[in-house]
């Protein structure tokens, strides 16, 4: 089993994509700031200098960490530099921390051709893993704890217009 950290803004939004191409678990955190322990208030209001990310431990024989950017890809915005759909802030922006410098080359390559294919600047910072602190245990499979309010958080904020996520 391997591990990934992938900063997509909200993190109960982009949860269940992952957990939908077969990765084993998705866990909400914090990560690559400086404080330790933060807590979901503190990320929220740009206390720490972290920013919402999901842990992901995945079979890279099931779901290879390639096919893990392109599901990260279609489901952020990643032209935007001030956050995430309607959240906005330093701790709802972009990044990918990655393990090693493998991880690193297929990043910078996927982000090089999508800047070649849009002619655009992806907003994606690309840094090495630092850390992760596991969030609240209410925030961990939120979509399924709470289904009616996600479904209202994916609308809300421009993530889900009529279809599933994934279609």
């Amino acid at each position: 089993m391997k591990e990934a950290y992938f900063a997509g803004g909200c993190f109960w939004c982009v949860t269940p994509i992952y957990k939908m191409y077969g990765v084993d678990r998705v866990i909400c955190g914090y990560a690559g700031g400086d404080e330790e322990n933060p807590t979901y208030e503190q990320v929220k209001h740009q206390e720490t200098g972290h920013r919402e990310t999901i842990k992901l431990v995945y079979d890279p024989r099931k779901v290879p960490y390639d096919k893990l950017l392109d599901i990260y890809f279609a489901n952020v915005d990643p032209f935007d530099a001030e956050g995430q759909y309607i959240d906005k802030g330093f701790s709802y922006t972009l990044a990918i921390f990655y393990m090693d410098d493998e991880e690193k080359a297929l990043v910078t390559e996927k982000i090089k051709s999508i800047e070649q294919q849009s002619e655009r600047k992806v907003q994606v910072a690309v840094l090495p893993y630092k850390n992760f602190y596991e969030a609240e245990e209410y925030h961990q499979d939120y979509y399924l704890k709470n289904p009616e309010a996600f479904e209202k958080e994916l609308i809300e904020s421009g993530r889900k217009k009529s279809q599933p996520i994934g279609d």
